[in-house]
């Protein structure tokens, strides 16, 4: 099936009382004697599952929490997993879903997900984790929890979901009917967050505490599902670490994903043309679907490689009116949690420096000097929007439709403004995760050993324990460190991170700008000649997430559509 064919999913389900008593472990007389039967043995809805322990946290990984999106199941809705007998060995990675990076690997069969636990967890509070990686690559070993359930007393999830054209996919002969979407990924996060439901009380976690988080395109997918009626009651609260709010258009979409798969079709002999067979595959025509479900997994990858951020090159979370409302978050359908938006200052620094058009033909009448100035120009502007995108805007969308708090916070820490500069990216993309576990890729940019950033690290988990706990980052009794009010239109109050060799520096000041503000400085800027700031604003920073008001303004032809 290609669509969401049962009410009880659409609307989170219901657990029956003896599967509710399988994920449960057993009453014991006091919570001393119930830490005693977490062991790395856990039993699940589907079956055992045997994890290991890794130094003083358990970890499982690869459990299953949906069957095997594959055969006539690659667009449908995630169904249960199969039961197993025996036991189920989660001592070693799963593999990635299916993804191109710069080759095909993964695996269809992806809906499972990873546990981080402590022997002596109870009732502990629930951090889901969604990767980021454009919603086309990455996977649940992003952001290791052994570090963070240790630390801020919480179990940790990682989510492993469709990505790319397995995720997102809204070609009419696939989502047809009422209830049809073509967001399956946000249907895998809503199928892996029923599983902590149903199931995560035996690792050790509460699950009516449970806050949904991701990074980048996991930040992304958790501001969506904060419109969408389908996650109603689903998570308490929500992290949104350098997220923002994307939306697409499903018929724009279905363009851009016809025009990407015609070739293929033509390749296939369905067609002698590409003009013909993305006509065909804008038709809801069932041979379109037999035709999308023959094809090989690596050639559906190969069609719609790195986004580099912009929705054009692949067009997801679409606004269909099934899973996200055509209005947005305008809707009305917001569900009110209380909610973390988090940026870096530099967050457009790693784009900026590799984007390609540096190295096109059009690049090389310049020096070497002025190409390095355009470079920072578009890290400048770019990084402006980008953090304003991440949190401000967001904030501003979200805060007077809630009567849930938002609290927003800024890394300073690596940027030219900050006691410890990290040239060339600054306070990059990501600059959040080195704080919350030493294993990660983000540690090859940077030595993150110094006792500063341990001590700014520190602070910032207190702060990340306290809201995991109870939905203020403050906790219930304040501590030393500075109170993190909420954000609202009338005090914008923003906690700024960072640290020099020694010592953390922790701020609660107002950080706010205006996309009008950015655009004056864009204009007044002389760093670069106006042909060469005209060719980087038509094409480093045209199209991106965050652009939209530098595309109005300066009437780039949008990719956005």
């Amino acid at each position: 099936m290609n669509n969401i064919s049962r009410r009880s999913f659409l609307k989170g389900g219901a657990v029956s009382a003896a599967a509710a008593a399988l994920s449960l472990p057993a009453k014991a007389a006091s919570p001393e004697a119930e830490n005693k039967s977490i062991t790395t043995a856990c039993s699940t809805q589907s079956g055992t599952v045997q994890g290991k322990a890794d130094g003083a946290h358990l970890v499982w990984y690869g459990i299953p929490y949906g069957a095997a999106p594959v055969g006539e199941a690659r667009w449908s809705a995630p169904l249960d997993p199969v039961p197993w007998t025996g036991s189920l060995d989660c001592t070693q990675p799963a593999p990635v879903a299916y993804q191109f990076s710069t080759c095909p690997i993964g695996s269809e069969d992806c809906l499972r997900l990873d546990v981080y636990s402590v022997p002596s967890a109870h009732s502990r509070p629930v951090l889901v984790y969604l990767h980021g990686g454009n919603n086309q690559i990455g996977d649940s070993l992003e952001l290791p929890g052994g570090e963070l359930v240790e630390n801020d007393d919480c179990v940790f999830v990682s989510v492993n979901y469709r990505l790319g054209l397995f995720g997102f996919n809204c070609l009419p002969a696939l989502c047809s009917g009422g209830e049809a979407t073509g967001n399956f990924a946000l249907l895998d996060i809503a199928k892996a967050l029923d599983w902590v439901r149903d199931n995560i009380s035996a690792f050790g976690g509460d699950p009516s505490n449970v806050t949904l988080s991701g990074f980048s395109a996991g930040g992304r997918d958790v501001m969506a599902c904060l419109t969408s009626p389908l996650f109603a009651d689903r998570f308490q609260k929500a992290i949104s670490f350098s997220g923002g709010i994307t939306f697409a258009d499903e018929n724009a979409s279905a363009r851009q994903i016809a025009n990407a798969l015609a070739p293929l079709a033509v390749e296939d002999g369905r067609f002698s043309d590409e003009a013909s067979a993305f006509n065909w595959l804008l038709t809801p025509d069932p041979a379109v679907r037999e035709w999308l479900y023959s094809v090989e997994p690596a050639r559906l990858c190969s069609k719609m490689t790195n986004a580099g951020i912009r929705m054009s090159r692949f067009p997801h979370l679409y606004q269909d009116d099934v899973v996200l409302p055509k209005a947005g978050f305008a809707a009305g359908t917001l569900n009110r949690v209380p909610l973390l938006l988090l940026t870096g200052s530099t967050e457009f620094s790693a784009n900026a420096f590799s984007d390609g058009w540096f190295t096109s033909d059009a690049a090389q009448s310049y020096t070497t000097a002025e190409l390095s100035a355009a470079k920072q120009f578009a890290s400048r502007y770019g990084s402006a929007f980008y953090r304003r995108f991440n949190a401000e805007a967001s904030a501003e969308t979200i805060a007077p439709q809630s009567d849930a708090p938002v609290y927003l916070c800024q890394v300073e820490y690596g940027s030219d403004n900050s006691r410890t500069p990290l040239p060339p990216l600054g306070s990059f993309h990501g600059i959040f995760l080195p704080m919350l576990s030493s294993e990660n890729g983000f540690r090859l940019y940077a030595d993150f050993t110094a006792a500063g950033y341990q001590a700014m690290a520190k602070q910032f988990n207190t702060y990340l324990k306290n809201f995991l706990a109870c939905g203020d980052p403050n906790g219930r009794q304040r501590s030393s460190l500075p109170d993190w009010p909420a954000w609202t239109p009338t005090a914008r109050q923003t906690l700024v991170l960072d640290a020099d060799a020694t010592a953390a520096y922790p701020e609660v000041k107002d950080t706010s700008t205006t996309d009008s503000a950015i655009l004056a400085a864009m204009d007044a800027d002389t760093t670069l000649s106006p042909t060469l700031k005209s060719a980087v604003i038509q094409n480093v920073l045209n199209g991106r997430w965050f652009s939209a008001p530098v595309d109005e303004y300066y009437q780039n032809g949008s990719l956005w559509k």
